[in-house]
Parts: C-alpha cells; structure tokens; sequence
C-alpha cells in the first residue's frame, strides 16, 4: 500500500514539475487580479476590462507571429521596427492633410494596404533567407533588420508625423463594433488563427517538431529550412498588421513610435511559459502572458505607483519567468536523461 502512495506521490510531483511553465503564469495571473482588486475599486469593472484589452491588442498581434518563431528556438528582435516600418509604409501611400510636408505618393486605400502588407512580407523573406540560406543566427539577422527597418522609417518620415490612413486601417484600429473595438476583435481573431494553426494542422506539428529536436525532424522528413522560413514570414506579417492598426490607434505614424513594443511581446511569449528553447508552449500561453502584463501595467497605474518603479517591476516579472523558462527545461532534460 506505502508503494503504491509512494507512485501516486511520485506521479503528481512529476506532473508538477511538468506543468510547471503552465501553472507558474496562471497563479500569477491570479495574484495579481486579486491584489489590484483589493487595491482598487475601480480595477474590477468591465469598463477596465476593455481599457486592458485593448491596450494589449497591438502586443497581442504580433506576439502571435513571435510565439511560431520561439516555438522553432528562434528569436525575432526586428517585430517592432516592422511594425513601425509598416504602418510608415501605409501612412506614406495616404494622402496627408497640407499641414503634413512628407514627400507621399497617395495611392487607393486599398493599395496602399497591399503595398504596406508586401513591404513587411519582403521584409520578413529577407530575414528568412539570412537564417535559412546563409546560416546567419536568427538573433544576429534579425538585429540586422531592426536598422534596416529602422532606416526604411527615418528615410520615408525624416523626422516628421504622418496622420491619415486608409479608411479601413482607421476603422479596424480606432473604432468599435458596439462596446467592442475592432482592434480587440482582429487581435482575438488573429491568436484564434494561430492556436488553430499550431494545434491542428500538420504546419503546426512540424513547428513543435523543429523547435523540440530539429535532428529528429529532418530524419522524419520534415523541411526544417522551409518551416524556419514560414515563422519569419508569419513573425513579420503579424508584426506589419500590428504596425498598420498601430498607427492607427495611436493616432501618428512616426519615427520609434514602437519600441518598447520588441520587449512588450517577447515577454508576452515568455512570461506566459513558452519555452526559449523551443517545442513547448503555444498561443494559449500568449495569452496567459499578454492578461499578465496588460493587468500589471494597468493595476499599477490604478495604485499611482512611481513610474519607475513600475519599469522596475515590469523587469522583475520578466526575470522571474526567465527562471521559471530556464528550470523547467532542465527538469524536462532530467526526465528524459537528456
């Protein structure tokens, strides 16, 4: 009978430890909805909940495409400059107002959309044929495209703002279908799309495959170059769509406007428990980490806590799930004599 308690005990502790990354974020998560509760009666009202929703649409988007790259054991370090280069790009093919003097070309609406979307696609095409074809580090090529991109913005803006879009961009950005802004619905739609994607297409395996042991997927036939390529492509396309809707939630197309935006959806991945090493984790995870970090920021403005302690806090919660990111790995190995 002691054995037999001693193989459950045994067997819900290596469940644990397995669920670790998982279980982490979400008591987390809890915690901190519970502490800003307390803290603040206006924290818990649906009103609030829209604010945060809607303040973590754009980080939601793009931690989509970043969350494909991560599972493969990549890193893209170029999704906020594509961002930014993106929305440029639309903005720069949209006739301004006279009190705007970029040299544009104004194109149709939905031109200007196509030509925006293609730009970011070629862009992440560059950086997949840098990883792929080259064998450039996806870390050292993607660095690389952070100035490309950045330069792409400094030449079409040179210091100035841009304010028109299309009309679309500006619905789909800016506007709400009733009590729900359209931003939050096409950032919901787009983490549907890629929980869809990883978890029940043969895509999505292959992605778990390559970032799990990419050895072992070429032996099993799978085209790792072909799935490496496909993740920088969604990585940058998601970041081109946050980019054009971006601009159009802030209300300016301008030079960095998205910078604090690389950190904002690595941590996304991160914090939610995907692993840095890849094959574990996966869009439910995003979104675990997006509510984390939209309901830390949110609460500590609710408790006017100093803004830089609230810098502070943001690097302490990212540390934390680095710890937890890097333990639960080396438990995985432990279990499997790796």
């Amino acid at each position: 009978m002691s054995k037999i308690a001693e193989a459950g005990r045994d067997a819900r502790s290596g469940w644990l430890r397995s669920q670790l990354r998982n279980i982490a974020p979400f008591v987390t998560l809890i915690l901190l909805i519970a502490f800003f509760s307390l803290a603040s009666g206006s924290f818990a009202t649906l009103g609030n909940l829209q604010n945060i929703l809607t303040q973590i649409s754009v980080t939601a988007i793009m931690a989509v495409g970043l969350t494909f790259v991560i599972l493969c054991a990549e890193i893209d370090l170029s999704v906020a400059s594509i961002a930014n280069a993106t929305g440029i790009v639309v903005a720069y093919f949209t006739l301004q107002d006279a009190s705007v003097t970029i040299a544009n070309v104004p194109l149709p609406g939905w031109v200007a959309i196509a030509a925006a979307l293609a730009a970011c696609f070629v862009l992440g095409a560059i950086n997949a044929f840098g990883v792929t074809r080259i064998g450039i580090p996806s870390f050292i090529m993607t660095l690389a495209m952070l100035q490309i991109a950045a330069g792409i913005c400094a030449l079409l803006v040179r210091g100035q703002i841009a304010y028109s879009v299309p009309s679309l961009i500006g619905t789909l950005g800016a506007r709400s279908l009733g009590p729900v802004p359209w931003i939050v619905i096409v950032a919901g739609l787009f983490l549907l799309a890629g929980h869809v994607v990883l978890r029940y297409t043969r895509f999505g395996r292959y992605v778990y495959m390559t970032g799990g042991n990419r050895a072992a997927a070429e032996y099993s036939g799978v085209n790792v170059r072909l799935v490496l390529a496909a993740v920088m492509i969604i990585s940058a396309v998601c970041s081109g769509v946050a980019g054009m809707l971006g601009v159009a939630y802030f209300g300016s197309a301008q030079q960095n406007e998205f910078d604090t935006y690389l950190l904002d959806s690595i941590s996304a991945v991160v914090v939610g428990g995907t692993s840095l090493f890849g094959g574990q984790g996966g869009i439910g995870n995003t979104i675990i980490g997006l509510l984390v970090l939209g309901i830390l920021n949110n609460g500590l403005d609710h408790i006017n806590i100093d803004s830089f302690l609230k810098i502070l806090i943001r690097g302490l919660v990212l540390l934390a799930a680095l710890v937890v990111n890097v333990y639960a790995q080396r438990l995985r190995a432990g279990r499997t004599g790796a």
